[in-house]
């Protein structure tokens, strides 16, 4: 109720982000935004900086404009964007982690007018610079008038030092900041999607503040807290979640670059973090390490986030001494968002029996091998029942900031993560794409995801977009990725079956490639070669069967390899690495 009458407020008075951080600063104009290693930033530094920002780049875009944004984790970074959105310009922000053909689509579909970028990642626009020559490129980090640093990126020249642009530019606001709307634009966000390469998923003004407000009150947060978040600011959680609690209601910040294990709980007893923020896969960095006293000398009250597992949840509570544990579900451009606010072990979230209408999320039963929804003789979805997995879906109301879904900025993609006929006849809904459970009090477990994505090292990762590099590595496009579960481990690692009937491929020739091509996360870890591929009736590859089989060598007898990225080479997997693998004592 808090949320919705908020939310309605902010609708009636037009309100955007950066308008949330103009009162925040007139509230707490020196109070501490953000931390960030030796940094100290005011609310009121983080605004005269976006408004900088704004007069720089005034009559070089215009209101719907997209501009790429590529920078690891700093306060300039939100600082930038959010200048950018007083013009109604919408910020693309790119994963810093990807490289040539991926970087060049996302900046291309995204129709980026202009480049920011980040010092230390030039070299990684020069890569692919006969992709984006027409675009002026912007580099932040170099310092007042010094253009040493800069190198040229583009076929047009040396790109423009945004430092010594904002060393002249004023700290007033601009004109343009009347003509933004609530319901606009405010930034893209890139997702795997189901299938292809990565997405550009809208986050509008009030999309934004429903996440960061609705969270920050579920959670439990104030403007007293101190929030420790060292995820990537080009993520939802990041970004939008974390980042947004500051800049709508005055929550300080503690900024990593990247994430650290031996520095998580030390940074937060040195700031004095009341709350904290994870993914899976830190909680099992965090618990594989020796324990140390200062484990459990910290302040924090909650921990909130998503990917926990079931089976270490109360053993990692415990053992850091955390008081709440509050997981939530949800994707970047989706309506079906859930929470477990009060702590039940293992589930992402809650949906009433009771009062389903309140929040109209839903799980529908679909074909395990085509992922289609099962129908009722009248053509309605079929809707599961307790401990029945099925696909957790959204109900679409248009120009509702709760239940809207504006998709991507590609018109086709947003069209297949809609599903029609759900509850009734002519109604939509938004395909997560993910298979969850429900108990009989509405608690929601998740089960497996759906589709042709999978999760690792906290990345989702798209088989379309590594089968596309792969089939040009080994000329051929009779390749099947998919995700394979490994012991200990969160999420699925990649797997690719190539066909190599004559036995010809040079798998190290391969291992390079997808080195060069693709970031870490995305990589194909096992590879296994096959005399000839299955394909199902409407001639697409079986990988459901090549996925149940995995990598499991006592079981198939196709070569299987197993990639070392430091050697550059696929090596046959072997026993004895089988064996370390499934036993946890080889760490991935």
């Amino acid at each position: 109720l808090r949320l919705q009458k908020r939310m309605k407020a902010a609708r009636r008075t037009n309100l955007t982000v950066p308008g949330s951080l103009d009162l925040t600063a007139a509230k707490f104009p020196h109070k501490v935004a953000f931390y960030f290693e030796d940094q100290t930033w005011t609310f009121k530094q983080v605004q005269e900086y976006s408004l900088r920002v704004a007069n720089v780049f005034r009559g070089k875009v215009k209101k719907g404009d997209a501009v790429a944004l590529l920078m690891e984790n700093r306060v300039e970074y939100m600082a930038i964007w959010l200048g950018l959105a007083r013009l109604g310009a919408v910020p693309a922000l790119l994963n810093y982690q990807l490289r040539l053909t991926s970087l060049s689509h996302c900046i291309t579909s995204a129709s980026c007018t202009l480049i920011i970028c980040a010092v230390e990642l030039q070299q990684v626009l020069h890569d692919i610079s006969c992709d984006i020559s027409a675009l002026p490129i912007y580099v932040s980090g170099a310092g007042k008038g010094d253009d040493s640093k800069i190198i040229t990126t583009t076929a047009g020249g040396s790109a423009h030092n945004l430092d010594t642009l904002l060393s002249s530019s004023p700290a007033i606001h601009v004109p343009e900041e009347q003509d933004v709307k609530f319901t606009d634009k405010l930034i893209y966000i890139y997702t795997s999607g189901t299938t292809g390469m990565p997405k550009a998923a809208v986050i509008t003004h009030s999309r934004y503040m429903f996440a960061c407000i609705g969270m920050l009150y579920m959670v439990g947060l104030t403007h007293r807290d101190v929030l420790y978040q060292p995820l990537p600011l080009y993520h939802t959680s990041g970004g939008n979640i974390g980042v947004g609690m500051a800049l709508c209601d005055g929550v300080t910040i503690v900024l990593r670059k990247k994430f650290s294990v031996t520095n998580y709980f030390p940074d937060c007893q040195r700031y004095g973090c009341t709350a904290g923020q994870y993914i899976g896969e830190i909680c099992r960095y965090l618990l594989n390490t020796p324990e140390r006293d200062v484990d459990k000398k910290h302040k924090l009250d909650v921990l909130f986030g998503n990917g926990l597992r079931p089976q270490i949840w109360k053993q990692f509570q415990d053992r850091f001494n955390i008081p709440r544990i509050t997981e939530f579900y949800g994707s970047t451009e989706g309506n079906a968002n859930i929470i477990n606010m009060d702590g039940r072990v293992g589930a992402v979230g809650f949906v009433s029996v009771l009062m389903p209408f309140v929040y109209p999320c839903t799980l529908v039963r679909v074909d395990a091998d085509t992922g289609n929804p099962l129908r009722n003789s009248k053509g309605i979805c079929i809707r599961c029942g307790p401990g029945e997995p099925g696909e957790f879906v959204g109900k679409i109301i248009a120009n509702d900031p709760v239940r809207d879904f504006k998709g991507y900025a590609d018109k086709k993609a947003t069209n297949k993560k809609i599903i029609h006929d759900v509850w009734k006849k002519g109604d939509s809904a938004f395909r997560s794409g993910d298979l969850l459970v429900m108990d009989e009090e509405g608690y929601m477990f998740f089960k497996d995801r759906t589709g042709d994505t999978f999760r690792w090292k906290g990345e989702n990762v798209s088989t379309g977009e590594v089968e596309s590099h792969l089939s040009g590595l080994v000329k051929s496009t009779d390749v099947c990725v998919y995700g394979v579960e490994v012991p200990h481990t969160e999420g699925r690692a990649g797997m690719a079956a190539v066909l190599d009937p004559e036995g010809s491929l040079d798998v190290n020739e391969i291992a390079t490639g997808v080195i060069t091509l693709l970031p870490v996360y995305a990589r194909p870890l096992f590879l296994r070669t096959v005399k000839h591929m299955e394909i199902t009736g409407t001639y697409k590859l079986r990988k459901m069967d090549l996925q149940k089989e995995g990598y499991d060598i006592k079981a198939i007898k196709d070569p299987v390899y197993i990639l070392d990225s430091k050697s550059r080479t696929y090596n046959l997997l072997k026993s004895d690495v089988y064996d370390r693998l499934m036993d946890g004592s080889l760490r991935l």
